[in-house]
């Protein structure tokens, strides 16, 4: 009776502990998944910590291989052309329609006709036109004659553009906040003070702003200096009837003129130099009147003396 009770004992002991190392078992293995999945959480930390230098890594490497684009270049563009041509007039007036049609401006026109047998009829003039049409305009006149020599130059004003904005940006910041100090301000010294600044800030405005302007002005529309040549020089110089008789009318008027301030100044020296005219005429007589006077004499004598 005694072995029996002892066995039962036994068997729930071992029962007991069997249970346990599973339970044990178990929850150790329980447990090692959650450090798993906590240290997998905690490197997905450290990951998401060190991600922004990656990103930005990656930005800049995308940076460098798209290159940004840049702004169109601001060109001042001016041209030099001069063109050998049959006949000038005509030339002149086939570059008006041209420029017209180009939507240009005619700026200035000298034109020098021949006045010797060597010289040639020439014309030098200025145009302008959009810069887009530069080129179409330099065709449709180099279709004009023979082309004997031409220069475009262009001058990148983009920089310049960019620091006269920001310059102007600036100071027109510089008034708005001055205009509020201006409206603020309490005593009239203070009112004098600013308004001197705020006014000395508009003149450079106004330069800039004009400067600004000129240089829009040059990039939107392009210069050109034509030059055009007769591709004969005159054999003379055409000289007509009604130049010829207004040549020899001034002429006569101009002869006609000068003897008639001749003869005035003549009289005007006759007249003042009358007295000493009367003095040397009067002396000029009486030495005449010695002279006969002695003559008379001197015949008298010998025939006195004859008679004694």
């Amino acid at each position: 009776m005694q072995v029996s009770t002892k066995s039962p004992q036994k068997s729930a002991v071992l029962v007991s502990a069997l249970l346990g190392g599973v339970i044990f078992s178990s929850c150790a293995s329980s447990v090692q998944p959650s450090l798993d999945s906590a240290l997998s959480s905690s490197d997905r930390l450290e990951n998401s910590a060190a991600a922004p230098p990656t990103m930005s890594e990656s930005i800049s490497q995308q940076a460098e291989a798209a290159p940004v684009p840049r702004a169109r270049p601001q060109l001042i563009k001016k041209a030099a052309m001069t063109v050998i041509v049959n006949s000038v007039s005509q030339s002149i007036d086939a570059v008006s329609q041209i420029i017209n049609q180009q939507q240009g401006d005619l700026i200035s026109l000298n034109e020098r006709q021949p006045t010797r047998e060597t010289s040639r009829h020439t014309a030098s003039m200025t145009l302008r036109v959009p810069q887009n049409l530069l080129e179409p305009t330099i065709k449709e006149l180099a279709k004009l004659g023979t082309v004997s020599n031409r220069n475009i130059t262009t001058e990148d004003v983009g920089d310049r553009l960019v620091d006269f904005q920001a310059r102007l940006n600036n100071l027109q910041r510089t008034e708005a906040n001055l205009q509020k100090i201006m409206d603020r301000a309490g005593s009239i010294r203070d009112v004098l003070s600013v308004a001197q600044e705020l006014n000395n800030v508009r003149q450079s405005i106004e330069q800039i702003d004009a400067q600004l302007k000129s240089l829009k002005n040059q990039v939107a529309y392009s210069t050109i200096t034509l030059n055009l040549e007769a591709a004969i020089s005159s054999s003379s110089p055409q000289i007509t009837l009604a130049s010829q008789i207004q040549e020899t009318w001034n002429n006569s008027t101009d002869s006609l003129g000068k003897l008639s301030v001749g003869l005035l100044k003549l009289g005007i020296w006759l007249m003042v130099y009358t007295p000493v005219w009367f003095i040397l005429a009067a002396g000029i007589y009486g030495v005449i009147r010695w002279r006969r006077t002695q003559r008379s004499i001197l015949a008298d004598i010998p025939e006195s003396n004859h008679s004694d």
